[in-house]
């Protein structure tokens, strides 16, 4: 069965985990070098927004007729959202058969579980012709599994913000270091807006790799215009973006670095407003999500809600001004977190939004927050907050509340999503 194969994966776990790419080279060279029989690749790293960068790299390319794989982590509700092949899920059948493959090839070596699943990936990818590999860093760049590759189309950066700071360093300039890592020799760098820290390290690793980079707000300029449709400026050439389908202001930036990053990347030609059409089809599960069918409904006497899978203070000050735009009035906050999180950078951006929060430990995480330690800091935070002991209850205890949002956890967005019963597609 997928699941027993998938926990025996896990089980391979090194007892330390120490960032590197020996044990990904070691797997691959036995599986015949996958990586090196890859369709175009555009590279994407950074903090928060890759998954979005990635739908809306996959809705412009799907749109236009072309067949894409597609690499992004963690998934919400089923492992086979990490893969995408010829644009669609790899399947149960399709998914075994290549994790058996890798399995005996590793033959119980340890190896992390993000690390064997990569080299799955690869092994999928090569076997299916397409026309385009969206690739997503899952932790850092520099030492990621992914970085194993040669010449992308481009490689991305999204914003970058404090995140795994046990993993990747406790300063901007450090994580920004191993972002940097992705990028490689005379391999164009499209780049969201950053802090000047942030900037200054990767155009100097840009200098160092003798590569061009592209700044969003300096080399190309975005905004957002009466009908909704973004105007985006690149290079003195202007286009005409859609409405992005993706709800947020956030959103906009992340379109707008999408299409930078084919125009830079020469990748479609010719260039003209109509590559960009897939950006009002966007989809991208668990971000600001609106839930108006299913199961969960139930506990709620069909009042909408709302699932987002924020989990730091980036996210959580996107999401706030996602909820602003919603409406004006005052929002329930339902919120599971991990004990990696500080729930200050979660609950602070959102305070102002807040009328109530009902906390709740999230089921099936070992390391989640106990809904009491979550609701002990929000009264820390001076803001009331009341543990539940599910998100059935914390959903019936709003049923009174026009607004209600999920958020704290993609693992909290992913346990929503399965309890509505509602699996990203």
């Amino acid at each position: 069965m997928l699941s027993e194969s998938l926990d025996r994966l896990a089980l391979l776990h090194p007892k330390l985990i120490d960032l590197g790419l020996d044990r990904t080279y070691r797997l691959l060279k036995k599986a015949g070098s996958p990586h090196l029989n890859l369709p175009p690749i555009f590279h994407i790293a950074g903090t928060n927004g890759k998954g979005s960068v990635s739908a809306y790299l996959f809705a412009i390319t799907k749109q236009l007729g072309l067949k894409t794989h597609c690499y992004t982590s963690p998934h919400l509700c089923r492992f086979n959202e990490r893969i995408r092949i010829a644009n669609n899920l790899i399947d149960d059948e399709a998914l075994l058969r290549v994790l058996d493959e890798v399995e005996k090839l590793n033959q119980n070596t340890p190896i992390t579980f993000y690390e064997i699943t990569t080299v799955a990936a690869f092994m999928a990818f090569a076997k299916t012709p397409a026309d385009l590999l969206i690739l997503e860093t899952g932790l850092g760049g520099r030492l990621d599994s992914t970085n194993v590759i040669k010449n992308p189309l481009a490689s991305i950066i999204t914003p970058i913000a404090l995140d795994h700071e046990h993993f990747l360093g406790t300063e901007l300039t450090q994580i920004a270091g191993e972002k940097a890592g992705i990028i490689k020799k005379n391999v164009p760098v499209i780049s969201a807006s950053q802090t000047k820290e942030v900037e200054q390290t990767l155009r100097e690793k840009a200098r160092e790799m003798d590569t061009p980079i592209f700044f969003e707000g300096a080399d190309f300029i975005w905004e957002q215009i009466g009908t909704g449709d973004v105007r985006l400026e690149c290079d003195d050439k202007v286009f005409t973006l859609p409405k992005p389908s993706l709800v947020g202001h956030h959103q906009i930036q992340n379109a707008a670095l999408a299409a930078a990053s084919i125009i830079y990347s020469d990748y479609l030609t010719p260039l003209d407003d109509r590559l960009f059409s897939g950006i009002g089809f966007a989809k991208w599960p668990g971000r600001v999500q609106f839930i108006n069918q299913g199961k969960l409904l139930n506990y709620r006497g069909a009042r909408p809600i709302w699932i987002d899978g924020a989990h730091n203070s980036h996210g959580a000050t996107a999401l706030a001004a996602s909820l602003a735009q919603i409406t004006n009035e005052k929002w329930t906050l339902i919120v599971g977190m991990l004990n990696t999180r500080k729930p200050v950078d979660i609950i602070i951006p959102l305070k102002n939004l807040i009328s109530e929060i009902f906390t709740i430990t999230i089921p099936g995480q070992s390391a989640s927050l106990s809904a009491e330690e979550l609701s002990d800091n929000c009264q820390d935070l001076g803001i009331k907050a009341n543990a539940k002991l599910s998100l059935g209850a914390a959903l019936s205890a709003s049923s009174d509340s026009e607004f209600v949002v999920i958020c704290g956890s993609l693992y909290l967005a992913g346990h929503a999503l399965l309890l509505n019963d509602t699996l990203p597609e």
